[in-house]
C-alpha cells in the first residue's frame, strides 16, 4: 500500500473520528441492533435491517480509517523548510491576473480537502499546477470556465 500524505492536524481529525466510531456509534449499533431483535420477527423488521447497514457502514469506515491511518505519512506544515518551495501543507497566497482577487489556499491530503475551509487536495488541478513553484511565479489552470492565471504571491509554512 503506498503511503497517504495528510497534515497533522489531517491525521489528528481521522483519529478522532475513528475513536468516535469505535466508542460510541460501534456500542449504539450493537445496542439498537439487540434491541430490534427482541421485538421477534426479524425477516419483517425494519429497525433491525437499518441497524444492521448502520453496522456495516461503521465497520467498513473503521476499516478504511485504520489502513489510511497505518500508511499516513504525517507532515507538519510548521516544521517545513522548502526555501520558499511550494510543496505538500504550504500555505499559498494568490492573486487571479484576469479579475485581481486574493486567494489562500492550503495544499492537504485527499482526506483533508474542503474548499470551504481553503484547503485543496494535492491532487487537484490548482495543487499540481502549484507544487515546486515559488512566490512571484505565475501558473496556469485549467478550470471548468477556462484557463485561469494566478500569480503566486506569499508561500507560507503554518
Amino acid at each position: 500500500m503506498s503511503t497517504v500524505p495528510l497534515t497533522k492536524r489531517g491525521a489528528e481529525l481521522l483519529k478522532e473520528e475513528l475513536q468516535r466510531l469505535k466508542t460510541k456509534d460501534r456500542p449504539a449499533v450493537i445496542n439498537a441492533i439487540s434491541e430490534a431483535r427482541a421485538q421477534g420477527d426479524l425477516s419483517e423488521n425494519a429497525e433491525y435491517d437499518a441497524a444492521k447497514e448502520r453496522q456495516s457502514f461503521i465497520e467498513g469506515r473503521i476499516a478504511e480509517l485504520e489502513g489510511k491511518l497505518s500508511a499516513a505519512q504525517v507532515i507538519d506544515p510548521a516544521t517545513l523548510d522548502a526555501e520558499g518551495r511550494i510543496v505538500f501543507g504550504s500555505t499559498v497566497d494568490l492573486e487571479d491576473l484576469e479579475s485581481s482577487q486574493k486567494v489562500t489556499y492550503q495544499i492537504v491530503g485527499e482526506d483533508e480537502a474542503d474548499i470551504k475551509e481553503r484547503k485543496v487536495s494535492v491532487t487537484s488541478p490548482i495543487a499540481r499546477a502549484l507544487i515546486g513553484k515559488h512566490a512571484g511565479d505565475v501558473i496556469e489552470v485549467q478550470a471548468p470556465s477556462g484557463i485561469r492565471e494566478y500569480e503566486v504571491l506569499d508561500v507560507r509554512y503554518i
